[in-house]
């Protein structure tokens, strides 16, 4: 029912304080914490009517779970009809925990969950103890440094994307230009993007106006209170009918 209201809302373009409100009441509820603590420490989540438990590294900035996951997983889930991920191919950038990649593998995806080197132990650990025996492909965790190596490691003639999917990979650091480069590379002909972001300087505002020069971008969920947009781009030279269509 939240899902149909805000999107209902992000059309007519006014913004409901009780749709924000009982939208984002509804992400966070997929949180849970251990009732009690054991020798290592995790994050529960329910996604699927699934236990999913999500150990973070703190001294690793890249390795905590940040909201906008959330807010993407849950769309995944409660939009599974229109976004199908069943048997499509499914890349996610800056993968961090995995959470994200944990949902679109449940949901019958072929994932490859890419991050940098330093990331990769959690990141693996993350994604096989809560995927194994319980989804249709084994995820693929790789490597991967955003830029001039993207058309190495995956060329075009070798891989093909259905979706790519990111989460607050969009803040203050200094790669943003090769962030841009690697969704231009990986988002071919029929590829959908489904992007989480949290708004925090002019830096995140100002790659969004660069964005907009290479893809379209339609607003899927605007969440002020948790300072998240969610978004679903596709390539200019790729018409909006098409893409409408590849979602079903």
């Amino acid at each position: 029912m939240e899902t149909r209201r805000c999107e209902e809302s992000c059309k007519t373009g006014e913004k409901d304080p009780t749709v924000d409100a009982d939208l984002a009441t509804a992400i966070m509820a997929h949180q849970f914490h251990p009732s009690v603590l054991g020798p290592e420490a995790w994050e529960g989540y329910i996604f699927s009517d699934l236990e999913i438990r999500i150990k973070e590294s703190t001294d690793l900035y890249g390795a905590v779970l940040w909201p906008s996951a959330m807010v993407l997983c849950h769309f995944l889930e409660n939009n599974c009809g229109k976004y199908n991920l069943m048997d499509k191919n499914v890349i996610e950038l800056g993968a961090g925990t995995g959470l994200v990649s944990i949902i679109s593998s449940l949901l019958g995806a072929k994932v490859t969950s890419t991050d940098l080197p330093d990331l990769l132990g959690n990141l693996q650990c993350n994604i096989t103890r809560n995927t194994k025996g319980r989804c249709k492909y084994t995820p693929l965790v790789t490597r991967l440094v955003w830029g001039p190596e993207v058309e190495q490691r995956f060329p075009h003639s070798t891989h093909y994307f259905d979706y790519i999917l990111a989460a607050d990979v969009v803040y203050a650091h200094p790669y943003l230009d090769q962030l841009l480069d690697t969704f231009i590379h990986l988002c071919q002909a029929n590829t959908q993007i489904l992007w989480a972001m949290r708004f925090r300087l002019d830096a995140e505002n100002s790659f969004v106006d660069r964005f907009r020069e290479r893809f379209h971008l339609e607003e899927l969920y605007d969440l002020p209170s948790l300072s998240i947009k969610l978004y679903r781009a596709w390539r200019r030279d790729t018409g909006t009918e098409n893409q409408e269509e590849a979602a079903f």
